[in-house]
């Protein structure tokens, strides 16, 4: 049965119908991003140490999962444009399952390979852009606040997860911890984002409609979503965008992948090390929760730089610090509240820029060179750290990446950009999540 939560003359929700969508996407987005990811983080070096696969053969795979992802991911996001989500996303939640099964019980490196294939296809209908394409949709005027409350839950999945997933390692291996992270996705993510989704979604934009324009941004408004997607997407600031975006990724994902061993070799145990990186998704809550506020006294470019040369910080600071467990524990929380600050910035990256209609294939294209970069991070990070010696020393090399996104960041805004009256960024935007 379909939902009536909408707003009269258009398919925006109403609060009650929004904050039903929510709830389903957020509790989605946790179990997704802590089975599908960050268990993965928690558990490499016990995949190769228990199956005598090489680190880097066992990396490629992961990787690979990331390459796909972004490859699909283009192609869900002109599907979600066109038809909505409930459908691609309940099908993606569906191919995580034999997707994640196969990862747990390949016998031999093939299946392995496979599995992983699977589950990248899956990430690219169950992860972050398919949630922002849907919440930007629905969300009219309060997308900011319900994407704000989408990545607080989310954030809080390495924090849940890269735990979990060592401790039941300890009790059943690797394969048995997967296996039972497994349920979490045939239970809650499938159902879920069928009932869940089950919303009208209009494929056509009244900002179409004919009407007289004097600027360049007035023209692209007017403009049919297509022509307004492929618009942006040959700009020059959309190319530093993406340029900035996929450097920090490469920056960011090869710290959070390699975070567990660097601080093994600073001499902090592997538990304590998956607890470090579990505290990291505890920074990014605490930033997000900052990021209404944040956002209404900065504008979009300065807010975007300044948060890229946080990261690039806090990642230098990691790689300077003491070995003391504490003082590593509390940079890698710093760290991910830059992180998790950053998250928000990518989610309304197109909508600040040049408006919500087209979101998905804009954002779609935007983030796929950012997922390959994403692929190839624990790759860079691991060969740096063989290269210079030490996980320290890839550290500054990946805090001088970010630094070079922040530099990009500068002109990726267009000078030109459509009115946005109806992005809600007020401090009181998320007062009633504190």
């Amino acid at each position: 049965m379909t939902h009536t939560h909408t707003q009269p003359g258009g398919d925006t929700l109403d609060a009650v119908g929004l904050r039903h969508v929510g709830a389903v996407l957020s509790t989605v987005q946790i179990v997704s991003w802590g089975v599908l990811y960050y268990a993965f983080a928690a558990l490499q070096s016990s995949i190769a140490a228990d199956t005598g696969w090489s680190s880097v053969a066992v990396t490629g795979a992961f990787s690979l999962s990331q390459i796909l992802s972004g490859g699909v991911g283009i192609w869900v996001g002109r599907h979600i444009d066109a038809f909505g989500p409930r459908r691609v996303v309940t099908a993606a939640s569906a191919v995580a399952i034999p997707g994640v099964a196969s990862v747990a019980l390949a016998p031999h490196l093939a299946l392995f390979y496979i599995g992983w294939a699977l589950v990248g296809v899956a990430m690219a209908g169950t992860l972050y852009p398919p949630a922002f394409a849907a919440l930007t949709h629905w969300g009219g005027t309060q997308r900011v606040r319900a994407l704000t409350t989408l990545t607080l839950v989310a954030g809080l999945a390495s924090t849940v997860f890269a735990p979990l997933a060592a401790l039941l390692e300890d009790l059943v291996g690797w394969r048995g911890a997967y296996l039972i992270l497994l349920a979490g996705l045939v239970l809650i993510t499938v159902p879920l984002h069928w009932w869940g989704l089950d919303h009208p979604w209009r494929t056509t934009d009244p900002a179409s409609l004919e009407q007289p324009t004097t600027s360049r941004a007035a023209v692209q408004a007017a403009a049919p979503p297509t022509a307004q997607a492929a618009a942006a997407v040959r700009s020059r600031p959309f190319v530093l965008l993406a340029a900035a975006n996929a450097l920090t990724a490469l920056a960011v994902f090869a710290v959070i992948i390699n975070l567990v061993p660097m601080l093994v070799e600073q001499g902090l145990s592997r538990n304590l090390a998956a607890v470090a990186l579990g505290l990291g998704g505890v920074g990014q809550v605490v930033g997000r929760l900052g990021y209404a506020r944040f956002a209404a006294v900065t504008s979009v470019t300065v807010r975007s730089v300044v948060v890229l040369a946080a990261v690039a910080v806090a990642t230098a600071a990691l790689a300077l610090a003491s070995s003391s467990a504490g003082v590593l524990i509390v940079l890698g929380m710093v760290l991910g509240l830059a992180r998790g600050i950053y998250t928000l910035i990518q989610a309304t990256a197109v909508t600040d820029r040049w408006g919500p209609t087209a979101y998905g294939t804009v954002n779609g294209i935007l983030t796929a060179p950012a997922l390959a970069a994403a692929a190839i991070a624990p790759f860079v990070g691991a060969a740096l750290a063989q290269v210079l010696g030490s996980y320290a020393d890839a550290f500054l090399v990946l805090a001088a990446v970010a630094g070079v996104a922040a530099v990009l960041m500068v002109g990726a805004t267009p000078k030109d950009r459509p009115a946005l009256q109806d992005v809600d960024a007020e401090p009181g935007a998320i007062s009633e999540l504190r």
